[in-house]
């Protein structure tokens, strides 16, 4: 399980996996997409394009070559099964993080954030999260359906409780989960503006961080399953970024939501690229 599914590994990602520190893996799900479908392929257009980057980040004065990463490939996916498909999630990341490894999961869906989260709050009880997205995602259930991209972070709620999720950078959703996030999570609608304080009160507690592309406006990142008008730039979400770097606790993280074939110019693959060097680097120490 633990050697490399993919020859093609990201950039500056050549470790073994006993000696690495950070695990890096794709999942190829997006099952219950409600709109554009394509966040499957989105690794399979990150990892050869990742060779456009250096793997110096001048934002974080950090080296992906000095850095013990290993890139463990996609998980394979049972098709049209979404609870096996999260139960083969779930496996998986109980795995790295039973070998006391941070991991950077893409997606694919923003619902494989459920079971990846679900694994790190397992070995760390006290584990808080933080959102950056368009979307609340916080529906109790979409067209009957619980397991939902839509209804990713109200699942993770039904273990974490109240009080253990920040959202950020929100502009879309419900009335109903506008209404419900004033009850249980702490949600800045639109902006970032509040993060570096939250990340502040979070300094020294666990910390997962989950980064929905689509957070970004669609001048930015067209390539997305549901663009929404309105949103971030990349400056402020590198900013985002750089707030990460005094937390002293991230145990693991995510990037979802690129769907490469939507953006032809290959501009959005160039973003989601950078944001994972830019949060491999976080994660590192």
């Amino acid at each position: 399980m633990n050697k490399p599914l993919n020859v093609s590994t990201f950039i500056g990602c050549e470790s073994d996996y006993s000696n690495s520190e950070i695990v890096l893996f794709g999942i190829p799900f997006d099952g219950t997409t409600s709109f554009r479908p394509g966040t499957r392929f989105a690794m399979q257009a990150i990892r050869p394009d990742s060779y456009g980057l250096e793997t110096y980040s001048p934002y974080l004065k950090k080296d992906l070559e000095k850095c013990a990463i290993y890139d463990g490939g996609d998980l394979e996916m049972p098709l049209g099964n979404t609870q096996k498909s999260m139960d083969t999630i779930l496996e998986y990341t109980r795995s790295v993080v039973q070998d006391n490894k941070k991991f950077l999961m893409v997606g694919g869906e923003h619902l494989v954030s459920f079971p990846t989260i679900q694994a790190a709050y397992e070995k760390y009880p006290d584990l808080h999260v933080i959102h950056i997205d368009a979307h609340t995602d916080l529906r109790d259930e979409f067209l009957g359906e619980k397991l939902s991209h839509a209804a990713v972070i109200r699942r993770c709620h039904d273990f974490l409780g109240d009080g253990r999720i920040f959202q950020f950078g929100i502009r879309s959703g419900t009335e109903q989960e506008f209404e419900w996030a004033k009850e249980h999570t702490y949600l800045e609608p639109f902006y970032l503006n509040t993060l570096k304080d939250i990340v502040e009160k979070l300094r020294d507690v666990p910390v997962y961080i989950t980064i929905d592309l689509d957070v970004l406006d669609p001048s930015v990142l067209p390539g997305t399953g549901t663009p929404e008008p309105g949103g971030i730039t990349y400056r402020e979400l590198l900013e985002a970024i750089g707030h990460f770097q005094t937390l002293n606790n991230i145990v693991a993280a995510d990037v979802v939501e690129l769907s490469p074939q939507y953006d032809p110019s290959g501009a959005s693959t160039a973003v989601a690229c950078k944001t994972i060097r830019e949060m491999l680097l976080t994660l590192a120490k």
